[in-house]
């Protein structure tokens, strides 16, 4: 019979009064809604963003099923969008234990040319929206975490290789999962971690502007150690723990949900 856990370290995994913030869910089959549901299952309350009024009815069909106290608009290409965000939370909240960073953005006639032919303004664009845009987050929430708390960004392997068809993505998830190192590195003597996490690829509606996505998606499942795709509560499961005081410990890390795929040359 294997022997119950002892209840002070069952508790180090139970969020029951923290507090989340989730940027960037799109409907219910995106990453940012699986993280959501996990860190509700686990007791979290949260609140959520969603892009603009055409989109929030997708988003909603997520969080009215959780315990999500605060819905707004976020556009970080707005100014003022994500500080008014931040501002909200402060007002109702006080406080912010972790974040979840789910944005990502290139326009399409950049992301589906070849990485040298990318405009300045594509880049720049690209850069802002998928990168920056955590940087942004991270200085408004650092304020709210007097406690300390949990900064996560999700990424891909296409920053450490090439991938066909990711193309300009690839410059800028590097650019991202070297922020989490600086930010990690950065606050954590106030006792923030940062990480990032990298899925393999996942059918959202994200990854349907790049080119051929279909055949990655093959590939990756064949070729992966456990010869199957990790999926969005595979993601959840993992934001879940590193949010969680189980992990206090770890911080600065890009950690694979693969199956395994990150290990093949």
């Amino acid at each position: 019979m294997r022997a119950p856990l002892a209840p002070a370290l069952a508790g180090k995994f139970d969020l029951s009064g923290k507090h989340g913030l989730v940027l960037g869910i799109a409907n219910e089959q995106s990453i940012a809604a699986g993280c959501a549901r996990a860190f509700a299952c686990l007791g979290a309350t949260l609140a959520a963003t969603y892009l603009n009024e055409k989109a929030k009815p997708y988003v909603a069909a997520v969080t009215d099923a959780l315990p999500c106290d605060i819905l707004l608009p976020c556009d970080v290409r707005e100014s003022g969008s994500l500080e008014s965000v931040f501002a909200e939370i402060t007002r109702r909240w006080g406080k912010l234990d972790f974040f979840l960073h789910a944005i990502a953005f290139a326009p399409r006639e950049d992301l589906h040319g070849r990485v040298v032919d990318s405009s300045a303004a594509g880049f720049a664009s690209a850069m802002d929206i998928s990168c920056h845009s955590f940087l942004r987050a991270a200085k408004l929430a650092e304020p709210l975490m007097q406690n300390g708390g949990t900064m996560l960004a999700v990424t891909f392997y296409g920053s450490e290789r090439v991938v066909a068809h990711y193309n300009l993505m690839g410059p800028v998830k590097a650019a991202l999962e070297s922020s989490v190192r600086y930010a990690a590195a950065e606050l954590g003597p106030k006792g923030i971690r940062v990480h990032a996490i990298s899925p393999g690829p996942i059918k959202t509606r994200a990854a349907s502007g790049i080119e051929r996505f279909d055949e990655l998606l093959a590939r990756a499942a064949a070729d992966a150690p456990e010869h199957q795709l990790a999926t969005i509560e595979d993601v959840g499961g993992l934001a879940a723990f590193l949010v969680s005081d189980a992990a206090r410990m770890i911080t600065g890390t890009v950690i694979p949900v693969d199956g395994g795929q990150h290990l093949l040359a």
